[in-house]
């Protein structure tokens, strides 16, 4: 896809070179604009994405379709039924402080050096295949397996994650259903005798405290750690890799230890994040942005156009480390925001630093050209030679 190619709709702007320049036009029509070939609405202005995300009367499902129909009745539907992102109501309040209170408990320097060690034994032949493998492996360690079981993890998550785009294949559907059998096993094992200090005995000892936890679904939401961070986190560490590339001096101060990879990520998460948008769904009449909605609209969130909007940071389009008042919303806002925003930086972060002492220490083995992954709603890069054949 060329940079000056058209977009023919919101939804194929993540996957777009430079969306940014579209985004900056839907932000200056309506509030909320309808888009008929999508059938949804949607919010690109930073004021109105936070009041739908924030919303009491909006959903992160449809009601009507709390699973996609692709996984209803098969092993990757039921876990998905169960991860407290995808649900309101009791299952989220019940387990969603537990999660949040045992992830506030790590330690982030301990999981920069772990993440270091584990980002220092993958051994794939691809940089496209570290930014993958890293994120799920480090967070895999965090949790306690061993690093023996971190490849086959990072496999099988990827398996998993594949059924939750819209764009799977029927091939992806059965290979995913298999991947969510396998991790729970897997995670059903582990939570015998979680290791002492690790991630998981801190959630065992919160759900302890917590009547109301049920096993299935916590080992579920233990699945969802490790696919939350496969390709959120891959994106992020591929778009650092991109931001050295094309910023300005970027890559030799970097090398040369004056700008520092949390920097460098913590930038990147606002200027080029790797989730794009994301979804909400109307469960009764509501009022958005001044536009009446009935129940069942949905409305397509542009978590990428909010970066960019100068009413949340000043002078959006300009890459800047030193920029003291950043703002987020890729890790979303309000009742369903990701309590793992800080960890998530903290791993990309230890990637880019193992990419410096390994595979990016020449100016020359930085990637000169790339595309972006198909996805309805993810931004990551693909090096591979071949993906430029």
């Amino acid at each position: 896809m060329n940079p000056q190619d058209p977009i023919p709709h919101p939804v194929a702007a993540a996957a777009h070179p430079d969306p940014y320049p579209y985004y900056a036009q839907l932000r200056g029509g309506p509030p909320l604009a309808y888009n008929e070939p999508l059938r949804l609405w949607v919010a690109s202005r930073a004021e109105v994405v936070m009041e739908v995300l924030g919303h009491p009367a909006l959903r992160v499902r449809p009601p009507a379709e709390p699973v996609p129909r692709a996984m209803v009745g098969t092993p990757a539907g039921e876990l998905f039924s169960q991860l407290v992102r995808m649900n309101d109501g009791p299952l989220h309040a019940a387990h969603r402080p537990v999660l949040q209170r045992a992830l506030a408990g790590v330690k982030l320097d301990a999981a920069h050096r772990l993440a270091l060690q584990v980002a220092g034994g993958i051994d794939t032949a691809s940089l496209d295949d570290f930014c993958l493998a890293m994120p799920v492996s480090a967070v895999a360690a965090l949790l306690g397996f061993d690093s023996a079981q971190l490849p086959a993890l990072a496999r099988w998550t990827r398996d998993f994650v594949a059924c939750l785009s819209p764009l799977s294949s029927e091939a992806q559907l059965q290979a995913s259903s298999a991947a969510a059998s396998t991790l729970l096993q897997r995670f059903e094992r582990l939570m015998e005798a979680p290791r002492p200090g690790s991630a998981l005995a801190a959630v065992c000892n919160e759900a302890r405290q917590a009547p109301a936890v049920q096993r299935r679904v916590l080992l579920s939401n233990l699945v969802g750690f490790l696919s939350q961070t496969c390709e959120a986190t891959a994106g992020l560490v591929g778009n650092s890799v991109v931001a050295l590339r094309r910023e300005p001096g970027l890559y030799e101060d970097w090398l040369a230890g004056q700008s520092q990879a949390t920097d460098i990520v913590a930038e990147v998460a606002r200027h080029d994040p790797s989730v794009q948008n994301t979804r909400r769904f109307v469960a009764e009449p509501a009022t958005v942005a001044g536009t009446r909605l009935a129940a069942g609209d949905g409305i397509l969130v542009l978590l990428g156009s909010a970066h960019r909007d100068p009413a949340l940071n000043r002078m959006p389009d300009r890459f800047d480390l030193a920029r003291t008042d950043r703002r987020l919303l890729g890790f979303g806002h309000g009742v369903h925001a990701c309590p793992g925003q800080a960890l998530a930086q903290t791993i990309a972060a230890a990637g880019l630093q193992a990419l410096r002492d390994t595979r990016l220490r020449t100016r020359q083995a930085l990637p000169a050209q790339w595309r972006y992954r198909p996805s309805a709603n993810g931004r990551m890069p693909v090096f591979s030679a071949q993906a430029h054949g």
